[in-house]
């Protein structure tokens, strides 16, 4: 099936009914992809799950891809050279980088085909600027041997029925060879569904025998349930965080305007 054109659907919202305007539709075998259209927001949905979301008057989205690269505001005036992304989804982080970032070099790696279309035609993702390959994350990371990362996030998930849970079990072995790309000093940054899903985890094991990681944060937006797990090589408190945010002028706004909201918390070990 081709991806269908605009139409409109009602959905409920308690005793509420919302007219959401359907971009895109389709479906390759037992798989439906959506943009559905709020405004001048736009989000990806596969199976029901939210995968991207995109608006081209704002950077900041309010929820949870915000809290992604918001680790390397732990430092003052961040600017890292490489970043690997690991679920590329429709490209909500790569925009977010290239914007905040004009000259990282950015590689995504993406298991689905139509997310890394659907990127470039309606996401807003210049792809001229990001190296993205077509592949599963666990046979990018065992097989990569260029040059190492000064951010490596790992976004993978999947899921149906709306219902999101992480695509590759976050393990000892898999946080190790995560390690191994990154440059000394870099940062590690983790999406969860939930906080059972970080408690299952090997990441607070990871910081509790010591090595690359010394320190560690949760990172929550009030509008979404995901827990994003920063883990970083030196010690640094949330003051840090908050005080770097204000000091950088399209970040500081957002903070004002109430549009970028977050909750940095130390993990527990």
């Amino acid at each position: 099936m081709r991806g269908s054109s605009f139409f409109q659907v009602q959905v409920r919202f308690g005793t509420r009914i919302k007219i959401i305007a359907v971009l895109y539709r389709k479906k390759v075998g037992r798989c439906l992809y959506e943009i559905r259209a709020a405004g001048s927001t736009r989000r990806l949905y596969t199976d029901g799950v939210l995968h991207s979301q995109f608006n081209p008057r704002r950077l900041i989205t309010g929820s949870v891809w915000d809290l992604l690269w918001l680790g390397l505001f732990f430092r003052p005036d961040p600017n890292p050279k490489r970043v690997l992304v690991l679920g590329l989804g429709a490209g909500t982080v790569v925009r977010q980088l290239q914007t905040l970032f004009p000259f990282v070099q950015i590689t995504a790696v993406e298991i689905d085909p139509v997310h890394i279309e659907l990127a470039g035609l309606h996401f807003g993702v210049d792809t001229d600027r990001v190296k993205i390959f077509q592949e599963s994350a666990e046979e990018f990371i065992v097989g990569y041997r260029g040059p190492k990362f000064d951010l490596i996030i790992d976004d993978l998930f999947s899921g149906a029925a709306g219902i999101p849970h992480r695509a590759v079990k976050c393990s000892g072995p898999w946080l190790l060879r995560l390690e191994q790309c990154l440059m000394p000093e870099g940062l590690l940054s983790i999406n969860f569904a939930d906080f059972a899903e970080l408690k299952e985890s090997a990441v607070s094991k990871r910081l509790w025998n010591g090595g690359r990681f010394k320190n560690g944060f949760e990172l929550r937006s009030p509008t979404t349930e995901n827990v994003i797990a920063i883990l970083m090589p030196e010690s640094m408190h949330s003051v840090d965080l908050r005080r770097h945010l204000s000091e950088t002028p399209v970040l500081s706004t957002a903070l004002e305007k109430g549009q970028l909201r977050y909750q940095a918390r130390r993990l527990r070990v």
